[in-house]
C-alpha cells in the first residue's frame, strides 16, 4: 500500500484531498532527494496489474509511488516533465532486509498500464528511463474486452452496451493514434478508454516495446497463470526484477467487477477476431498463450 493511501484510507473525503495535496506538494519540494523507477509494469489494462503491483509492494526490497500505484507520467502527464515525475517516487534510501544488518538499494516501480497501448509512451520510457525493466500481464483478448467495458461503464467513460460498442471502436479511434503522434501534448479520451479490440493486439504493442527497449527488458506474466498459481509466477518477477525470493507474499484479486455471461455468439466472433494476432503472439513469443491451449 503506498504511503498516501495509509495515511489518507480513513479520512473523510475533503481531509482525504488535503493531505493528498499536501503530500503531492512535498514530493515536489523535495524531488531532488527521490529515485526514479527501476521497474514499470506498463500493461495490460484488466489483465491483472493491479493485483500484481499490490503483491510486489509488498516485498521488503520494492517500493512504489508515495501517493498511488499509478503515476501516467509516459502516457497523459508527459508535458509536466522529468522532475514532476521524480517528485512522485520515495526518498532515496537503501532498504534493508528484515532480520539483517545489510542494506541493499531497493526496486522502485510504478503500474500504468495505458503505456503498452499508448503510441508514444515505448519511446518515452526507453529515452527517460534507459535502464528500466517492464512487465506486461497478457489476458485472454476476449476476456480482456468484456471486463474492460464494464470497467469503463462502472466509470462512466461508457454508455453504449458491449455489441455496439465493439461495432463503434473503429469509428472512434479512426486517426486517434495518428493524432496521438502528431501533437504530442494531447490526449484522447476514446484512444484510452474506448479500445476493446485494439488493446487486444497484443503483438504489435510487444514489438514496439521491444524495438525501443530490446525483448530482455520485457518481461511477459500470463494473467491466468499468475491467479491460478500466482507463487510460481511471483518468484520469476522477483528474478526478472532483481530481488531475493521472499516469502509469505499475500496474492489477492483486486478491482474485479460482477457481469452477466457473454454471449455466445459474440464470444465465437471475438475469438474469431483475436486468433490472427494471437498467432503472431505465439510466433513472436515463442509459446502459445494460454487462452488458445
Amino acid at each position: 500500500m503506498s504511503v498516501g493511501k495509509h495515511v489518507t484510507k480513513r479520512l473523510p473525503e475533503p481531509m482525504k484531498r488535503t493531505a493528498l495535496s499536501t503530500a503531492s506538494a512535498l514530493g515536489q519540494i523535495t524531488r531532488e532527494l527521490r529515485t526514479l523507477p527501476t521497474f514499470l509494469i506498463v500493461g495490460t489494462q484488466r489483465g491483472g496489474t493491479t493485483s500484481l503491483f499490490k503483491a510486489l509492494v509488498q516485498h521488503p526490497h520494492v517500493m512504489g509511488p508515495t501517493l498511488r500505484k499509478g503515476v501516467h507520467y509516459f502516457d497523459t502527464q508527459y508535458g509536466r516533465g522529468a522532475d514532476w515525475y521524480r517528485g512522485n517516487f520515495p526518498l532515496r534510501r537503501p532498504v534493508r532486509p528484515r532480520g539483517s544488518r545489510r542494506t541493499a538499494a531497493p526496486q522502485v516501480g510504478e503500474s500504468s498500464p495505458y503505456y503498452m497501448f499508448h503510441p508514444l509512451a515505448a519511446e518515452r520510457i526507453a529515452r527517460d528511463l534507459p535502464d528500466v525493466k517492464v512487465i506486461v500481464a497478457l489476458r485472454d483478448p476476449v476476456e480482456r474486452a468484456y471486463s474492460a467495458h464494464v470497467h469503463e461503464r462502472a466509470r462512466g467513460f461508457e454508455s453504449e452496451p458491449f455489441e455496439a460498442a465493439l461495432d463503434l471502436e473503429q469509428e472512434r479511434l479512426a486517426g486517434e493514434e495518428r493524432r496521438l503522434c502528431a501533437d504530442p501534448g494531447s490526449s484522447s479520451h476514446s484512444h484510452q478508454h474506448h479500445a476493446y479490440l485494439a488493446r487486444g493486439h497484443y503483438v504489435d504493442q510487444l514489438q514496439r516495446l521491444e524495438k525501443h527497449l530490446g525483448r530482455e527488458r520485457v518481461h511477459i506474466v500470463e494473467s491466468e497463470a499468475f491467479f491460478t498459481d500466482p507463487e510460481s509466477v511471483f518468484r520469476e518477477v522477483e528474478e526478472f526484477i532483481g530481488v531475493p525470493h521472499h516469502p509469505g507474499i499475500r496474492f489477492e484479486q483486486h478491482n474485479a467487477r460482477p457481469r452477466i455471461g457473454m454471449d455466445p455468439a459474440l464470444r465465437a466472433r471475438l475469438t474469431e477476431h483475436f486468433a490472427p494476432y494471437d498467432e503472431r503472439l505465439a510466433q513472436w513469443w515463442g509459446r502459445t498463450p494460454a487462452w488458445r491451449r
